[in-house]
């Protein structure tokens, strides 16, 4: 039993730093923070993680093996209702890690192994979106051509990634706390997905498209 004890002790810290990260901003939160948090000594912290980078980086590996496995989907989309549930679903992925896109440049620039690697996501997203296209179309769904195929898998990529970015800036107070997680999910998967309303293969798929995205924003009461 003493053998895993250092294996649960690794996997606490980064439970919680994830938590101190996504509430203030990895930039706010010191190791001495998360020691505090923990009720561990500093020196503790460093046995499992030598540095604040490394529990960064160990956070992002999670966060990155969760979001490539759910992109590989993709080809699995078949009509509108898998496109809604495949965006909630990237959705979801970035607010379990929103610090990363929170203080994205931030890290990016201070951080070899979330720049060259954050590359690698963003670009398998922006393909995985592709693919998406290319089945709807496929499938008779959609009337698209392959430029705009590329260029709106790009658009949907992007807003994606910066989705949570544009919702800190309307509500800094509120919009990355856990109570909001709900809307801003919501709303992130709608807007992408309204995207694809100009380019539904006739009058009743955009009538279809609307109306599920307008249902999925209903109020709840």
């Amino acid at each position: 039993m003493a053998k895993k004890a250092p294996r649960r002790t690794a996997q606490r810290i980064a439970e919680v730093t994830l938590e101190l990260f996504n509430r203030f901003g990895e930039p706010n939160v010191s190791t001495t923070l998360i020691s505090a948090e923990l009720n561990i000594s500093p020196g503790n912290l460093y046995y499992h993680f030598a540095s604040k980078d490394t529990l960064v980086n160990q956070l992002f590996d999670q966060y990155e093996v969760a979001m490539l496995g759910l992109l590989e989907a993709a080809p699995d989309v078949q009509d509108v209702e898998d496109a809604w549930f495949f965006l909630h679903s990237l959705f979801e992925q970035v607010w379990n890690h929103r610090f990363l896109y929170r203080d994205l440049n931030n890290l990016l620039s201070g951080n070899r192994h979330l720049e060259t690697h954050f590359h690698d996501i963003l670009e398998r997203k922006t393909h995985a979106f592709k693919l998406m296209l290319e089945g709807l179309a496929a499938a008779g769904l959609m009337k698209i051509d392959p430029d705009n195929i590329e260029t709106l898998s790009a658009s949907m990529s992007v807003m994606v990634t910066y989705w949570l970015s544009y919702e800190y800036v309307r509500n800094p107070r509120q919009a990355l706390e856990p109570a909001s997680a709900g809307l801003a999910l919501t709303r992130g998967a709608q807007h992408v997905l309204a995207l694809l309303t100009p380019y539904m293969a006739n009058t009743d798929l955009q009538s279809h498209l609307q109306g599920l995205t307008a249902a999925y924003g209903a109020p709840e009461h």
